[in-house]
C-alpha cells in the first residue's frame, strides 16, 4: 500500500468512526415544542463545529445519527483541494449537494478523471445505494450529505482511500 492510500485509510476511518459515536452536535440551535415533537434546528455557517479528519479533510454531523438504521441524517465533508475519494460504494442511497468549491463525481469501479461530472456550488447529485462511484475536490470544497442510515461507505479497494495530492 503506497502513502497515498494509507493516509487516505486514515481521514476516512477517522471519520467513520467519529460519525458512529456522534449523537446530535452541540453547537445547534435547537427547539422542540414537547418531547414527542421533532427537534427544529437552525444553525449558521459559522456555528458549524468542524471535526479534523486528517489529510486535510474536515467533517461536520449537523443533524441526526448516520450510523443508526432508519434515521435521516445531514452531514457536510470540506476538502482540501485536490482531496481524491478512491472508488466505493454505500448500503443506502446518497444525495449529495455542492455547498462550496468545485466537486467532481463518477461512476464506476476504477478512478478515471475523464468519466467523472463536474459539479459547482449549487449543483446536486444522487447515487442510489450499492452504485460504485468516486470523486476529488479542485480548490477548497464543502460537500453536504444526506440521507436515511444506517450510512457506511464500502471500498471497492480496501487501499484506496481519500487522499490530498
Amino acid at each position: 500500500m503506497n502513502m497515498r492510500a494509507f493516509l487516505g485509510l486514515v481521514v476516512i476511518a477517522s471519520i467513520a468512526g467519529w460519525l458512529i459515536a456522534q449523537e446530535q452536535p452541540s453547537s445547534n440551535t435547537v427547539h422542540a415544542a414537547s418531547p414527542s415533537q421533532p427537534q427544529h434546528i437552525v444553525m449558521s455557517p459559522e456555528s458549524i463545529t468542524w471535526n479534523a479528519a486528517g489529510n486535510g479533510t474536515e467533517f461536520a454531523v449537523l443533524s441526526g445519527s448516520p450510523a443508526t438504521e432508519g434515521e435521516s441524517f445531514v452531514i457536510r465533508l470540506r476538502f482540501a483541494d485536490q482531496t481524491h475519494v478512491a472508488p466505493h460504494w454505500h448500503p443506502v442511497d446518497e444525495q449529495i449537494t455542492v455547498i462550496a468549491g468545485t466537486f467532481y463525481m463518477g461512476m464506476g469501479e476504477k478512478f478515471n478523471e475523464l468519466t467523472a461530472k463536474e459539479m459547482p456550488a449549487g449543483s446536486y447529485g444522487f447515487m442510489p445505494k450499492e452504485t460504485r462511484h468516486f470523486g476529488w475536490a479542485k480548490g477548497t470544497t464543502i460537500i453536504q450529505i444526506h440521507g436515511i442510515g444506517p450510512f457506511k461507505t464500502n471500498w471497492v479497494d480496501p487501499a484506496g482511500k481519500p487522499t490530498t495530492n
